[in-house]
């Protein structure tokens, strides 16, 4: 593919594609750890009732106002699910449950109850994006990217998902220390000042609002698996945190290159006529490396273990 081709048609999709891993692969190490990954999970769930009070509000079917709705619920959510947890001494997976029922069963007692009922009130324009669609249109080739006129055609989302990657890697760098101790001994950190309450709900936070911004752009599907396969698959690779964030990094990336190249033309290598989902095939192949890890990873038969601090 030449880059006439090349840059409008793929460089976009691909590097969203990215980005979005990355961003939910950062936060994913540390609510692996913190056996909270299943986050992402509970945030697709809760953003419904975010979504509609923010068309009640506005009475528009737009992005920013469902992205900021779906936003404000996410971490409505993970507030409620952090207090259920503590204040009622249970595990987080139930804390969770709780939570994402109660508000996903709010969301459709809202649409019920309400005049948007009756409105095409589509989720797909907020959460469940395309992204085989967002191509840059005023591209010619990579004589583009420096091209001014031409950069500001790009898909909107490409800028707001990479600022969330910048973000939450900022946030990452800022806390690397106490997120380090607190994860594997909360007792010890809170001994020597660290609050780990507040740092926890920011943890869960920053998760909420880098799965929010990779949903407007690559769907829910991506999201949910890059917040668990590819640190999962890191934690089998090495007791080292630091060396676990690198493996995590890389393998988001090569989940989301392999994945689209793959479900563009994997199926014409097959003999197919026509390609498949790139967000689909994306999350296939961050499961394909963590079923490789969970078989041929050196540290597989000692997954349940701390890393070393």
């Amino acid at each position: 593919m030449s880059g006439e081709e090349f840059v409008p048609l793929s460089l976009t999709p691909l590097l969203i594609g990215t980005f979005a891993a990355i961003a939910c692969a950062l936060p994913g190490n540390f609510l692996v750890l913190r056996k909270q990954a299943l986050i992402g999970d509970a945030i697709s769930h809760v953003v419904l009732p975010g979504i509609v009070v923010a068309f009640l509000l506005t009475g528009a079917i737009s992005t920013w106002p469902m992205m900021l709705g779906a936003a404000g619920a996410a971490i409505v959510a993970v507030v409620l699910i952090e207090a259920i947890r503590r204040l009622g001494q249970i595990e987080p997976g139930a804390a969770m449950g709780v939570v994402f029922t109660t508000m996903f069963a709010a969301g459709v007692l809202l649409l019920e109850q309400t005049d948007t009922s009756t409105v095409h009130l589509d989720v797909e324009h907020a959460l469940y994006g395309n992204l085989e669609s967002l191509i840059w249109l005023d591209a010619t080739g990579w004589s583009s990217l420096w091209d001014l006129q031409a950069l500001a055609g790009l898909p909107p989302e490409l800028p707001r998902i990479a600022v969330t990657m910048l973000g939450v890697l900022l946030f990452t760098w800022l806390f690397w220390r106490p997120l380090k101790i607190s994860t594997f001994d909360e007792g010890f950190a809170r001994t020597i000042g660290i609050r780990t309450g507040a740092l926890g709900l920011a943890l869960v936070i920053v998760a909420a609002i880098a799965a929010v911004a990779a949903f407007d752009a690559v769907g829910s599907i991506i999201v949910i698996a890059m917040f668990i396969c590819p640190p999962a698959a890191a934690r089998m690779m090495t007791n080292r945190l630091e060396t676990q964030i690198a493996w995590s990094v890389g393998f988001a990336i090569l989940s989301a290159v392999s994945g689209y190249v793959l479900a563009g033309y994997g199926p014409l290598w097959l003999g197919a006529a026509d390609a498949v989902s790139a967000a689909g095939m994306i999350a296939t192949m961050s499961g394909v490396i963590l079923a490789l890890t969970a078989l041929f990873g050196p540290c597989r038969t000692r997954v349940g273990a701390h890393t070393p601090a």
